[in-house]
């Protein structure tokens, strides 16, 4: 299976900020790989304020919040960088795919388990269990769509919470929490927030088997 046959559809490859930011990255004879690994520090940054958040009071919580959901969009941007300098640009290496997909799982368990601690250290004691239940489904739903890959099906990249719609369903968490201490809120939207998550990357997971199962099916009939 090719490169292109296992990449992940995104409307916005193809705009002109992604694909200028990329060029400039290309001829900078910036890898693929370290943007890869800027997208773990994204992920780490984001973490560490999610955690400060919940120890923060009043504008001081808000402002960690907004800076985590904008870490979240960056590991998303790095993410969106490192495939394109890779394929379009021809600079990736032997070792890519491996910088390809594990940094976005260490990416994944950062965050969620982060929101979860931040939502436990305001009185949520859910919201931990919660956060580790949404990384553990993130990684199974990366796993499903490699073994259907391994048994030589397309890779699987459905929802409903696949890894952008994670995101950014994290990222609205983050900017809506951020307004919690204007209305009086202390968590709340963390754990309802990852309650959702793992309510739709559980059903991700299933739908993907599902997929997998019957393109199986298909492929002996």
């Amino acid at each position: 299976m090719s490169p292109l046959e296992n990449r992940r559809p995104i409307k916005s490859r193809g705009s002109s900020w992604a694909q200028g930011l990329a060029a400039t990255m290309a001829r900078a004879g910036i890898a693929p790989d370290v943007i890869s690994a800027g997208s773990v520090m994204f992920a780490a940054a984001g973490a560490a304020s999610l955690v400060i958040s919940s120890l923060a009071l009043d504008h001081r919580r808000s402002f960690a919040l907004l800076v985590a959901a904008a870490c979240v969009q960056g590991r998303l941007v790095c993410n969106l960088l490192d495939g394109m300098v890779a394929v379009e640009f021809a600079r990736g290496s032997s070792a890519g795919p491996i910088w390809n997909e594990l940094p976005d799982r260490v990416a994944d368990l950062l965050l969620l388990v982060a929101a979860g601690y931040a939502g436990a250290m305001l009185g949520w004691g859910l919201a931990e269990p919660l956060g580790w239940l949404a990384g553990a489904l993130a990684i199974l739903t990366a796993y499903v769509r490699e073994l259907g890959r391994g048994l030589g099906q397309p890779a699987d990249f459905s929802g409903p919470m696949a890894k952008p719609h994670r995101m950014a369903a994290l990222t609205a968490i983050c900017v809506i929490s951020a307004g919690e201490p204007f209305w009086g809120g202390h968590g709340q939207v963390i754990l309802v927030g990852l309650g959702a998550i793992v309510a739709g990357t559980a059903w991700t997971v299933v739908r993907r088997v599902r997929r997998l199962a019957a393109g199986l099916a298909k492929k002996d009939a």
